[in-house]
Parts: C-alpha cells; structure tokens; sequence
C-alpha cells in the first residue's frame, strides 16, 4: 500500500474549458485510492474474451504492432470448452512474453436447463446449480492448473470459496490467483469485502459504478479491482475511455479491463464464430491503444504495474475452519 498521488492529471479539455470559464471543481485529495499493486504501480491492462491459441495468437501479435502492455488475457467460454493441446498451447505462449492467463470455470446457470435464468428476473444467473456444477467447476479448476494455468474465473460464490479452500488445502497451487466475473461483480462496499474475504483475488465491479462508488469501495478494501472500459453490450455497452485517469486515482489497484461495444456474444465459442472472435480479438488491442493513448495525452500514463507482475498482495480471508 502506497499514499495516494499527490499531483493530478490533467483532465479532459480542462486547459480549454478554464480559458471559457468553465473550469471543473478541484479534485477532493480524499476521494484517491490509497492502495497499490504490490512491487509497484496502480494500474494493470487485461485483454477479455481471448477464447483459444488462435485468438490469443492474434491478440498478441496486434498487442506487439500497436505497444500495448499486457499483464492478463482472460477467456470467456470456460475451461470445459478448451481441448488440452490448447490450453498448454496457450499457456505456454503468455509464459513466454510473462503474462497471466485467466480462464472460466465450468458450468453456468445461463447455460444450464433451470428456465429461472430466461425470466425477467434473471433468476441466479451465473451461479454454478447444484452440487454437480460446482463439481464440474472444481474439476475445471484441477485441470486448468495441472496444464500450468495460474488465474481462474469464477462466477458464483460457492466455487470461490471452495476453490480457495482447495488452494489452502494444496489441491490446486497456493499461488493460484481467482477472479470474481462481472457477471455477479458487487454493487456496493460490503459485498466487495466479502468476496475478498471468500478468496478473491481480484474483483470486476459492473462498469456503470459511480466515482464515488468506487472510492466507497476503496474505503473498505483494497483487493484489485477489475473494470471494463468499454464494456460489451450484455454488461451494458458502457465506454468510460474519458474516465480512465479518474477511475485509475479513484479505483486503484486497478486492472484496465478493453472490452467490446456493438459486437456479438462469443459465449461458449466455437469454431463457427472463428472470423467474429478473430476480428473482434484485433479491435479489442485497438481499444486498449485508444484508452492508452488517451492517459498519456493527459499525463496520467504513469504508476503502471510492470509487466509480469501478477499477485494481489495481503488481503483479508475469512478463517477457514478445520
């Protein structure tokens, strides 16, 4: 944990707007995160919707050509949906370049037969049903890190606590990182301390959460948060590219997570959404460059975690009882 920055950002059109005599309010020093990546740095960069070594490929080949730092690539579709040729595939190739590499545990209530999740209501949503899918989760989890994966993503708090009982228990590595999927993301301060407790690693929040929602959040923890910048159209379609240097001093320790707008779902994907996940992979690095380009044109470029830097730090855990 590290003081909060104490210079600002130069924030959007404020050098114009002042000469106009519209000046915004001085940022309140209160309202800045006072938390870091531990070995340094506020802010991580995470590539989502990676969904094999062909994507993964293309996502690292644009990553090279643009400049764009990588410290995560996260996959959607879920372990179950991978072949283990390519899960080693994959792992080998961001060991090689040191990045994390996150995939989806098992089944999900969306996919699963209970008509609850087709209402109006949503029902459980993401949640793993019944003791066989939070089996079917842990066996995903068991088999992803035999192969080398060293993040796992969860969607149903169940599995996260299982899941961090079972590193705990040395049934999968103790290094083993688990992230909380937007999909069940908490909405408020308390909720986001209690996955913290349950296991979490890192947390991805819902992207439409207010400033001060997040300042409120930071209040309480300080697990890394991960957030959408732009946020596919299932989470809402929301692009905060603007906001980036505000949520960064707000949000921090914070994974810049470059989603996708106007673009179709993927999930569980399949070789006959190839052209779509290939294209849509590309124009996520591009995103990611915009959201870049637009820190640094506002000075707000520094503070980056270095790359290859992956683990959260001390976090609080509830006891786990013998």
């Amino acid at each position: 944990m590290t003081d909060a920055p104490t210079t600002a950002a130069r924030r959007p059109g404020e050098q114009a707007l002042t000469a106009l005599g519209l000046s915004a309010p001085v940022p309140d020093p209160a309202d800045a995160s006072p938390h870091s990546f531990p070995g340094g740095g506020r802010w991580r960069t995470e590539i989502p919707s990676c969904e094999g070594p062909e994507a993964l490929a293309v996502v690292l080949k644009e990553a090279s050509r643009l400049d764009v730092p990588i410290h995560r690539i996260s996959q959607g579709s879920g372990v179950w949906m991978l072949t283990d040729a390519e899960i080693t595939e994959m792992v080998e190739s961001t060991g090689e370049r040191d990045i994390e590499l996150c995939l989806f545990t098992g089944p999900r209530g969306t996919w699963d037969i209970g008509g609850s999740t087709r209402t109006d209501s949503r029902g459980a949503g993401l949640r793993a049903r019944g003791h066989d899918a939070v089996a079917g989760c842990v066996e995903d989890a068991v088999r992803a890190t035999e192969l080398g994966v060293k993040c796992l993503l969860v969607a149903d708090e169940g599995v996260l606590w299982t899941l961090h009982r079972a590193r705990t228990a040395g049934i999968i590595p103790a290094d083993t990182t688990l992230k909380v999927s937007a999909l069940i993301g908490p909405v408020n301060p308390a909720a986001y301390a209690v996955y913290e407790r349950l296991g979490a690693d890192s947390v991805n929040v819902p992207s439409d959460l207010t400033l001060d929602h997040l300042t409120e959040i930071r209040r309480v923890s300080g697990a890394p948060m991960d957030m959408y910048i732009e946020a596919p159209d299932d989470l809402g379609g929301y692009v905060r590219m603007y906001e980036v240097a505000e949520l960064i001093r707000r949000g921090a320790p914070l994974y810049l997570k470059f989603g996708l707008s106007k673009a179709p779902g993927i999930y569980p994907y399949g070789h006959h959404m190839r052209e779509l996940t290939l294209a849509t992979a590309k124009e996520r690095v591009r995103r990611g460059r915009l959201a870049l380009d637009l820190l640094a044109r506002h000075g707000a470029d520094g503070d980056m975690a270095p790359l290859g830097s992956r683990l959260p730090g001390d976090l609080q855990r509830f006891e786990i009882s013998s």
